[in-house]
C-alpha cells in the first residue's frame, strides 16, 4: 500500500495569544495521495489556510502528527517538496515576469545556465509565453496570478499549494483560470492542495473535497469526487456536479450548527 504524500493525524493548532489561546484547528485527519487535486473549503477563519500554512512548515501543529513525502513539513520545505502560490499575486514590480519567475531559482541556488529553461517551460504551462520581459503592472490580473502560478512551479516541485488564488478575479477571469488550471494539473500530474470559499470552484477542480467547520477547524465531510477528469465548465450544469455541490453545502451547514 502507498503512503500518502500528506498524512495528517489529530493534528491540532492552538495559538496564544494576548486574549487568550485560539484554537484553530482541533483533530485534524487527513490523507492526500500523490496526484491528487485537494480543495479545502469553509467558513472565513476556519483553518483553511492555516492548516495549508502547517503543510508547508509555515505554522507548527502543537498536538497530532504530520508530514510531507514521509518528512516533517520543515525537512520537506528544505528538500523543495513544494511550490506556494497565494491570494495576492506578489510580483515584484520593478523586476519582469522573467525576473521574478527567476527568483526561487536564484535563492535555491539552481545554476544559472538552467535558468532559462525552467522560465521557458513555466511561461509555456501558463500560457504566458510572449510576456516574460513585460513588467507586473503592464498585465492584467489574470495574468498577474499565472505569472505567480509560473513562480512556484519553476523548480518543478512534485506538490502545489494554493491559497485562495483566484479569490479576487471576476467570476469571468476566475472560470477562465479554473480551466487553465485543470489543464496544468493534467499536464503536470501534480498534488495540489487548493482553498476556496467557492462551492462551484471546489466542486469543478478538484478530485476530493475537504469540508471544515467554523473554529476549532475541524474536517466535518471529505468528499470523493465522482466527476470525469475530462471536465469542460458546462459540466456545472449536471446531475452530478449539483449533487456534489449539494453535499458541499450540506457539510458546511452541518459545521455551524455542530
Amino acid at each position: 500500500m502507498k503512503k500518502p504524500v500528506i498524512d495528517a493525524q489529530n493534528v491540532d493548532l492552538t495559538f496564544q495569544t494576548n486574549d487568550g489561546p485560539v484554537h484553530a484547528l482541533k483533530n485534524v485527519n487527513l490523507e492526500i495521495n500523490k496526484g491528487d487535486f485537494v480543495s479545502f473549503i469553509g467558513p472565513s477563519g476556519c483553518g483553511k489556510t492555516t492548516f495549508l500554512r502547517c503543510i508547508a512548515g509555515l505554522e507548527t501543529p502543537t498536538g497530532g502528527r504530520l508530514t510531507v513525502n514521509g518528512m516533517t513539513p520543515e525537512e520537506a520545505r528544505k528538500s523543495r517538496a513544494y511550490g506556494y502560490v497565494f491570494q495576492a499575486a506578489g510580483l515584484y514590480p520593478w523586476r519582469t515576469i522573467r525576473g521574478n519567475i527567476q527568483l526561487p531559482l536564484e535563492i535555491m541556488g539552481f545554476p544559472k545556465s538552467e535558468w532559462k529553461g525552467h522560465i521557458d517551460r513555466v511561461l509555456d504551462l501558463v500560457d504566458l509565453r510572449g510576456f516574460g520581459k513585460k513588467f507586473p503592472w503592464q498585465l492584467s490580473g489574470g495574468m498577474q496570478q499565472r505569472a505567480s502560478i509560473a513562480r512556484a512551479l519553476a523548480f518543478d516541485a512534485d506538490i502545489l499549494l494554493m491559497d485562495e488564488p483566484f479569490g479576487a478575479l471576476d467570476e469571468i477571469v476566475r472560470d477562465k483560470l479554473n480551466e487553465e488550471l485543470l489543464k496544468l494539473w493534467a499536464a503536470t500530474q501534480k498534488t495540489i492542495g487548493f482553498v476556496t470559499h467557492s462551492i462551484p470552484e471546489a466542486v469543478y477542480l478538484s478530485t476530493k473535497i475537504v469540508v471544515m467547520s467554523p473554529r476549532p477547524g475541524r474536517i466535518t465531510d471529505v468528499i470523493e469526487s465522482t466527476l470525469p477528469p475530462d471536465r469542460p465548465l458546462d459540466i456545472r450544469d449536471s446531475e452530478e456536479f449539483i449533487k456534489i455541490a449539494h453535499r458541499v453545502r450540506e457539510g458546511l451547514r452541518a459545521g455551524h450548527d455542530a
